[in-house]
């Protein structure tokens, strides 16, 4: 029997969310911080449910990113995984993955942020990835997420759309957050936070 093991990117991996980090990267911080004052009504509406993640998150690729040419910002995106994202993934993420690939498991990353920033990093570590797709009209961003934000029962969705789970006598889940619980839901075993340390 094969063994899997899927991993939370945000927070769980990174020590920072990667959403906010890309648009510090691409916008520079004088631009990150301004623009969120301008969409504070918006966060503040997510933080008492009063709009869903991806109302908010669409709010904040549209204001940020919409309109910008794809190939340019997937440019970007992969010097972020490369120049940014190794300081901010935990050491210890980084050793249980090299030890579960080293002990027959395959591994994949999970996220709700979407593909473009995590995909090189994840190609480079050799894992495999499931994540939130931005849509492009005309090569360009449009500011929305191609389907639904891949958290909470999405990612739940997602896994058992690309793997048969009875097949894996294993089903490690590796998660920080409410959003990851659906996801551990399908483990045999369950770490979370466990890499604060």
């Amino acid at each position: 029997m094969k063994k899997i093991a899927f991993f939370d990117f945000d927070g769980t991996i990174t020590t920072k969310d990667t959403m906010l980090e890309i648009i510090k990267f691409q916008k520079g911080i004088t631009k990150f911080y301004i623009g969120f004052l301008i969409n504070s009504l918006f966060l503040i509406g997510l933080k008492f449910k009063l709009i869903s993640n991806q109302q908010a998150k669409e709010r904040m690729l549209s204001y940020f990113f919409k309109g910008i040419d794809h190939y340019s910002f997937q440019e970007a995106c992969d010097r972020f995984a490369i120049e940014v994202l190794p300081s901010i993934v935990r050491a210890g993420a980084v050793r249980e993955i090299n030890k579960l690939k080293s002990s027959g498991f395959k591994v994949v990353v999970v996220s709700a942020s979407a593909d473009n920033w995590i995909k090189k990093w994840c190609d480079d570590a050799g894992i495999g990835l499931i994540a939130s797709q931005l849509k492009i009209v005309n090569e360009r961003l449009s500011g929305k997420l191609s389907g639904k934000n891949c958290n909470g029962e999405e990612k739940a969705i997602r896994i058992r759309s690309a793997f048969n789970l009875s097949q894996y006598a294993e089903i490690f889940v590796y998660g920080d957050s409410c959003g990851d619980k659906q996801m551990m839901a399908l483990a045999t075993k369950v770490f979370y936070k466990p890499f604060r340390k």
